[in-house]
């Protein structure tokens, strides 16, 4: 199907720009969110006689995102969730969950802004994108941690499940050599003795 584009559409163009796209693509995302107009001789003349409307709204949303991104850009934020030993997190971190955090937090975006390509399912610091615009883009961090005590650790930083096998590694050579030393073979041996 051909389309005239009423906005800058990712890997598709540029506004005013006739393409032609899947039937589906068009149906389903571009014409119901008034990104597109089928490109029939009465769309492209309605189109011609409204483009200057058109590139002012384009250039006034545009704005509105840049003011929008001045607030955004490189904040952070820390999510708490449930996770393994090894930082594989019970379930995972979408999209929703971080526009939820940021709106919490005073910000304003809607979870299809957030740019992620999979979930994320580990623990730690993991930059994303956010979209606020067709031709705005920033980025934020999101720290994902067990606790706030371990938030603050990775925000310095820290690697805290390498940290953690260290000082279990740490714990069981101590323990192996309190073992050889005699401590707790020595206390069963002595009680045999007495009896």
């Amino acid at each position: 199907m051909k389309v005239v584009l009423l906005e800058r559409v990712d890997n598709l163009g540029t506004i005013g720009e006739v393409v032609t796209v899947k039937d589906g693509f068009a149906r389903n995302f571009l014409l119901p969110r008034h990104k597109a107009l089928r490109a029939t001789s009465a769309n492209l003349a309605v189109f011609e006689a409204q483009k200057e409307q058109i590139i002012a709204r384009n250039a006034a949303a545009k704005a509105a995102a840049e003011k929008q991104a001045a607030d955004l850009d490189g904040t952070q934020y820390v999510i708490i969730r449930q996770a393994g030993e090894t930082g594989h997190l019970y379930g995972s971190v979408s999209g929703r969950d971080v526009a939820e955090v940021i709106v919490a937090e005073g910000g304003k975006v809607e979870r299809n802004q957030i740019v992620l390509d999979t979930p994320i399912k580990a623990l730690g610091v993991h930059p994303l994108k956010v979209r606020l615009h067709a031709e705005v883009f920033v980025t934020i961090t999101v720290n994902i941690a067990r606790s706030e005590d371990e938030a603050e650790r990775q925000a310095a930083g820290e690697n805290v499940i390498a940290a953690q096998f260290e000082e279990d590694r740490l714990a069981d050579e101590a323990a192996t050599a309190d073992l050889l030393e005699g401590g707790a073979g020595q206390a069963v041996a002595e009680s045999y003795e007495e009896l």
